[in-house]
């Protein structure tokens, strides 16, 4: 028990966002994607230091009858994957002194010819220069991928324009967390707004990754925050966004999406449009999943489906806490077994109370995003967001 609570709170740490709005974990994760440099010198330096030890010995240990030393060539190959330029000419150093070793062990000067020496003692020293230019070459590539990286998930976290504390009665919690892979960007999208016809919230998660997906949620948020203020029925604001990707997008490009709307206290309107359904957790940590009724086809596919969407009213009380998420979370595998993650099941605990103050929503936001990390071994294989509501009452509302 005390082992998984030790888990639980070093993966909270290490899933804490920065001023930048990035977890140290997942900046850490981004440069281990571009060039390793984050690694020590000596762990990077390991595998050519082990190449160079394990030939010497080799040639040492096999008698003066054998000369191996010219496989020493390796090394400056290895070396340019992992090190800079100076470190490569550091590293090969040793390589070439190792060399001029086992050669006058092996006696080669003195064996036939001293041009195979020579032969072998320039080859060493041409691929050492190859190498370090070629290491040069590997980190600017790296730092201009790194650049382009940085940019495209600032310009998404720009979009999604993360929510304050509170939205008009609600307390929000957020984390979101883009994929470790190289994409890097994804589709996941969120928004929290206060209109004249209630808090209107947004989760969706578009179909793919890259620059396209993030065009998609452009526009589906883009509509959203247009419509949301215009629109009486929350029905109406789904049309437009519809119409908006229909218009926009390109034809098979469909966005999962769930909105909600807090109007009336004690309810809230949900409409499911292929999206993970959210989870009601009560003040004991109960959990429901509010799956809808008569489930609606994704945004940009609604031309295939016959009728309408319908909505659903359920029960929203100030002690309870909503859980609304992307499919990254509900789909991120067990680490050893494969496993999806259980969060109907871990939820309720994890969250229960919460709604009791901002603070304490926070805290259960990141005790979930942890508890997930512990299930995934520390890394996610896709977008993730979760988002933890409450609305306190009249005698919460003014702590």
């Amino acid at each position: 028990m005390f082992g998984y609570v030790f888990r639980i709170s070093r993966a909270q740490r290490a899933a804490a966002p920065d001023a930048t709005g990035l977890a140290p974990a997942r900046r850490r994760s981004a440069m281990l994607a571009t060039d390793l440099q984050d690694l020590s010198f000596r762990r990077r330096a390991t595998p050519a230091l082990l190449a160079i030890l394990v030939i010497s010995l080799v040639d040492f240990f096999t008698g003066q009858d054998r000369y191996l030393a010219p496989l020493m060539v390796v090394v400056p190959s290895i070396a340019s994957l992992l090190l800079t330029p100076v470190e490569v000419l550091m590293v090969c150093g040793v390589g070439f002194l190792s060399l001029l070793w086992l050669s006058n062990y092996d006696q080669v000067a003195t064996f036939n010819d001293s041009r195979f020496l020579l032969g072998a003692l320039l080859s060493y020293v041409a691929l050492t220069a190859v190498s370090a230019f070629v290491a040069e070459l590997r980190m600017r590539r790296a730092a201009a991928f790194a650049a382009v990286s940085s940019v495209a998930e600032a310009a998404q976290r720009a979009l999604l324009r993360r929510p304050g504390p509170t939205v008009g009665p609600l307390r929000l919690a957020v984390r979101y967390v883009s994929a470790a892979d190289a994409a890097r960007i994804g589709g996941d999208l969120y928004s929290a707004l206060d209109t004249p016809h209630g808090t209107r919230v947004l989760v969706g998660d578009v179909r793919g990754k890259g620059l396209g997906a993030v065009q998609t949620a452009a526009v589906v948020l883009g509509a959203f925050r247009e419509a949301a203020y215009d629109e009486e029925r929350l029905g109406s604001v789904a049309a437009r966004i519809e119409a908006s990707v229909e218009r926009h997008v390109p034809d098979g490009e469909f966005t999962t999406a769930l909105f909600a709307e807090f109007r009336e206290p004690g309810s809230v309107e949900l409409m499911h449009f292929g999206h993970v359904p959210p989870i009601r957790v009560h003040a004991d940590g109960t959990a429901d999943v509010l799956e809808a009724a008569e489930p609606w086809v994704p945004l940009g596919l609604g031309p295939l489906a016959p009728g309408e969407p319908v909505s659903m009213r359920r029960p929203f009380g100030p002690d309870d806490v909503m859980v609304l998420c992307t499919d990254g979370v509900v789909e991120a595998r067990h680490h050893r077994t494969g496993e999806f993650y259980p969060l109907a099941e871990r939820v309720g605990p994890l969250v229960r109370g919460a709604a009791r103050s901002a603070a304490e929503l926070e805290s259960a936001v990141g005790r979930v995003y942890a508890d997930l990390l512990v299930h995934t071994g520390g890394e996610l294989g896709d977008d993730a967001l979760l988002m933890l509501v409450s609305r306190p009452g009249e005698h919460h509302h003014h702590q």
